[in-house]
């Protein structure tokens, strides 16, 4: 067991789905898996094991946050050995061309948190970026379910609510498509530990219009994102 895992070696897959929401785990797990088993409660922070058209898939729930995020990342590679990580969340558009309900994946993530650079000495400045065999096979596979996806930079912010509510405007002038909070940190990770990560996710809201879902919608309907990240994985 990890310090924040409460699961048993073997327990986890070496795919594994990362949801901020727990219950966003116990729904794939439940709605998606075949013989899924619970193999992580602490915290709330569920985890669940089982079988997507025969393939081993592991759903984590990671909270919100890159602080939050990377201590999971960080203990499902080292402590029980995860090579294929893609975070399933949502976003918020800041493009008019990506719409609510849309999916993104992440080709790379800004970010304006310090837990990156921080990293690094000197003045290097790292890019987080997704794994290229991950974008491409999920791209790809989009394409094969007739899914319009947006692929492309976004950002990864260490706040929700903002001092200055404009601020994602300046992101927005550099083309930077949707905006959420732990993808920079899930990159940077797998590029240390040399392991796959790609983050997918689903337009909750858009600060162009002011169109957003429910709580409810945001746990229960984005199925689209979850069927591409499922067959994506199994590919891999």
């Amino acid at each position: 067991m990890s310090i924040h895992i409460g699961a048993p070696e073997g327990a986890i897959a070496s795919k594994v789905l990362l949801p901020g929401d727990p219950l966003r785990a116990k729904y794939i797990a439940e709605n998606f898996l075949e013989n899924a088993e619970i193999y992580n409660e602490v915290r709330g922070m569920y985890g669940y094991t089982g079988t997507y058209k025969g393939e081993r898939i592991s759903v984590q729930g990671t909270g919100m946050g890159m602080p939050s995020h990377s201590i999971y990342v960080h203990e499902l590679i080292n402590f029980y050995n995860a090579e294929t990580l893609i975070r399933i969340g949502s976003c918020g558009s800041i493009q008019e061309s990506v719409k609510v309900r849309d999916i993104v994946l992440a080709m790379s993530a800004s970010t304006n948190s310090a837990m990156i650079s921080s990293r690094f000495s000197s003045n290097l400045q790292f890019a987080p970026t997704a794994d290229w065999d991950l974008l491409k096979t999920a791209a790809n596979t989009a394409e094969e379910l007739e899914l319009d996806i947006k692929t492309g930079n976004i950002i990864s912010s260490d706040t929700f609510y903002e001092e200055n509510p404009d601020i994602w405007k300046e992101w927005a002038e550099y083309g930077v498509l949707a905006v959420e909070m732990e993808a920079a940190a899930l990159y940077t990770l797998a590029a240390r530990f040399n392991v796959k990560a790609l983050c997918m996710l689903t337009v909750s809201d858009s600060l162009v219009t002011g169109e957003a879902t429910t709580s409810e919608e945001r746990q229960n309907t984005f199925t689209q994102m979850m069927e591409l990240a499922l067959e994506t994985a199994i590919k891999i």
